[in-house]
């Protein structure tokens, strides 16, 4: 964490960088530097009001804000119609997830412990629950790709109901978790790991988290909105597509603290916590984040859920192999590495698409 403090420099620096008016690509990088502690903090003051709140609140509220800085981001995107970064970054934040975060995880937790084991009922639930999402997510596409369509009904039309589906599965996955089956999502290793935050985040008082997370989702906004400003035109000058900048750069920067979060679950050998934030997180954005952005769109211009159809076999594919991956309840260092070669493979390609 102290190297999160020292990271907030960036965020007086990346102000005056924008008041001064430098270089697209300074700003990019200073508010992409200034984000990452901050979105670090999103997730420590969110813990620490958990401890007050309670398991199932705090859960809620966990789930709730845990994309919080890319929300913001993509809603400022969204502002600006910037609507192939969003759905780009929609599409990168789970391919970040199950192929980058889960695989450096296998891989740091495999050269340190050879084989890890996980609560394989749990993330078969995840996971397929996530097979199931991305489907639906594809079905705008192919409505699009149709040559006798009804001309009456546009593809935003049928986002805005696919969307209001997708919520409501989301609110269902919280009461099957949280509820009806929570005994399936209850682990010894994530238990003694909920004990551990709980004892170090009894340091922040409920009102000083609150504040905390007031003022961080306020300079996360400040900073949301000078990266969108520089998207465009630092894409223009470095001569790289819109595309890659959601794909790749945005989901990095949002979840960076949430990516090493789980790689340090695994050197501890707590996989269960390392597969729920790689394919927990992973669900959450098509179910939750990508709802609310299509809701969000209809106060501006609204914005389809139609993918590429190179994002869309990318993503099928990934979580393909996350179901592959689960399917044996134990995962190795060997994995890992194949999940982060993938990964590289599809980022190359997107740089040059």
């Amino acid at each position: 964490m102290k190297f999160l403090n020292i990271m907030l420099i960036f965020i007086p620096i990346s102000i005056i960088a924008e008041i001064m008016h430098l270089s697209p690509i300074w700003i990019f990088i200073l508010s992409a530097l200034a984000i990452i502690p901050l979105a670090a903090y999103i997730g420590k003051s969110t813990e620490a009001i958990a401890v007050y709140t309670g398991d199932r609140v705090g859960g809620l509220l966990n789930a709730t804000l845990g994309n919080a800085t890319e929300l913001i981001i993509s809603i400022l995107a969204i502002k600006e119609g910037l609507f192939a970064v969003v759905k780009a970054s929609i599409a990168g934040s789970v391919l970040g997830n199950i192929l980058l975060v889960l695989g450096a995880s296998m891989l740091a937790g495999g050269i340190k412990f050879s084989t890890q084991k996980f609560n394989k009922k749990a993330i078969e639930v995840t996971s397929t629950m996530l097979l199931f999402s991305i489907i639906a997510i594809t079905v705008p596409a192919f409505f699009e790709e149709l040559p006798s369509k009804n001309l009456l009904v546009n593809t935003e039309k049928i986002s805005v109901v696919i969307s209001i589906i997708l919520f409501l599965i989301y609110i269902a996955t919280i009461v099957f978790s949280m509820i009806t089956h929570k005994d399936l999502y209850v682990e010894e290793s994530v238990a003694e790991e909920i004990e551990e935050i709980e004892e170090g985040k009894k340091q922040w008082s409920l009102w000083l988290a609150l504040l905390v997370l007031i003022m961080v989702t306020i300079f996360i906004a400040v900073e949301s909105e000078i990266l969108v400003s520089a998207v465009e035109p630092m894409t223009k000058i470095i001569g790289i597509s819109e595309s890659f900048v959601g794909l790749i750069l945005i989901p990095i920067v949002g979840n960076a603290a949430e990516h090493s979060t789980a790689v340090i679950m695994a050197l501890k050998d707590k996989m269960n916590v390392s597969m729920e934030i790689a394919v927990g997180s992973s669900l959450q954005i098509i179910l939750f984040v990508t709802p609310i952005l299509v809701f969000v769109s209809l106060f501006f211009k609204p914005m389809s859920i139609i993918f590429d159809n190179f994002e869309l076999i990318a993503l099928i594919s990934a979580v393909i192999i996350a179901n592959k991956v689960s399917i044996d309840g134990e995962s190795n260092w060997l994995e890992g590495l194949v999940l982060i070669g993938i990964y590289f493979i599809l980022a190359v390609m997107f740089f040059f698409f």
